[in-house]
């Protein structure tokens, strides 16, 4: 089976875009440039591994240890060999970290391309007239055949290796080094939206293309403990005392329950018994804040952030109201959110059904989940 990996380079300092820190440090609605750049190819199903190249005095920024770091060098293309000197996979997918808004579909125009031939890179035609001048015109150039070259510029891993390794000078990208090495490399379809970040402008423009793309998704979550022998029940995780306990195979927190398969079916990922098996004894009575951690942090992976959750407690009893504000607390605290941006509330089933001859609780929640 065929591989693929994201080499992104974010080695170079990004002078002309201002700011105290290079470009792709800076804050693009919320997160770093970076930090969006590497999200879209952590979320593509296609890139198996993901190299980031930095500039040394950057190394310490970047936390997330699934992703491999090497330094670069002096040039773009020394940067751009010590990542391929990285990269295990078949294929590699050259990215400029300047570059946040790529899409899964252009990912899979360049992956596709790969199938038929060892280079693809995307480029838009240029379809404004084009002077020649300075200060005034000087001449026109015919715009016909001439292409705006993008990235993520892909390859067969060791054809552009060896390019790299044999290149001397200095490449205006890799497209170029890999011509110079006599390989072939087919065009594919660009995307007005994939702009390279190089001004303080373009900042602003990439906001407003973020905000544009956004993509929300919403999960539900229901869960049932019935009673059994203790002296309280875990909710929302809050202990809250009770002549009853719920029973469960882990520490049977139905609400918390209820607001991880929420989370899980947003992102379309299954729910905690997927996750989690109750046939696995390692987890018979684990606190339940396991299983929502968890949830968060898949999320995060796929490049979403939770926006809200809301969860609804089912029972006649215990009194969920003295405890609210705790479990809200609680849960926010594992979700790595505000209070406010979580709700905890209680009903009565009016004496009916399982819930209304206490026999047990019920929980109902919902999740929103936000790409960033």
């Amino acid at each position: 089976m065929t591989t693929t990996a994201a080499l992104i380079v974010a080695a170079g300092r990004g002078v002309r875009a201002g700011g105290d820190v290079p470009k792709q440090w800076q804050s693009l609605a919320g997160r770093s440039v970076l930090a969006h750049t590497v999200a879209a190819f952590a979320a593509h199903p296609g890139i198996e591994r993901i190299v980031l190249v930095l500039h040394p005095d950057d190394v310490a920024r970047w936390t997330d240890s699934t992703v491999t770091v090497v330094t670069g060098g002096a040039e773009r293309q020394d940067s751009v060999l010590r990542g391929l000197q990285a990269v295990t996979t078949d294929r590699v997918l050259i990215h400029d970290a300047a570059r946040p808004l790529v899409s899964a579909a252009l990912i899979d125009r360049v992956m596709a391309a790969l199938d038929h031939g060892p280079g693809a890179a995307p480029a838009v035609a240029v379809t404004d007239a084009l002077w020649r001048g300075d200060a005034r015109v000087t001449g026109v150039q015919d715009r016909a055949g001439l292409f705006r070259a993008q990235t993520p510029q892909g390859f067969h891993t060791a054809a552009i290796l060896a390019a790299h390794a044999a290149y001397e000078g200095v490449a205006a990208d890799d497209v170029a080094v890999a011509r110079a090495a006599g390989l072939d490399v087919s065009i594919v379809r660009g995307d007005e939206d994939n702009l390279k970040i190089t001004h303080a402008e373009d900042f602003a423009r990439a906001e407003r293309l973020l905000g544009g793309r956004m993509d929300i998704r919403l999960g539900n979550g229901y869960d049932v403990h019935r009673f059994g022998p203790g002296e309280h029940v875990m909710l929302c995780g809050v202990r809250v005392p009770h002549g009853r306990g719920l029973q469960g195979h882990s520490d049977a927190d139905v609400g918390m329950h209820a607001v991880t398969d929420a989370i899980y079916g947003a992102l379309a990922q299954g729910d905690i018994g997927v996750h989690f098996p109750p046939s696995d004894p390692q987890w018979k009575g684990a606190e339940s804040h396991i299983f929502l951690r968890h949830a968060v942090g898949l999320a995060t992976q796929m490049g979403f952030s939770i926006s809200n959750v809301d969860c609804t407690l089912v029972c006649e009893y215990p009194k969920v109201g003295p405890h609210q504000a705790a479990m809200r607390a609680a849960m926010a605290a594992i979700m790595g959110i505000e209070a406010g941006r979580v709700s905890v509330k209680a009903t009565t089933s009016e004496r009916l059904g399982f819930t209304g001859r206490e026999e047990g609780i019920a929980a109902l929640a919902t999740a929103t989940v936000v790409k960033t």
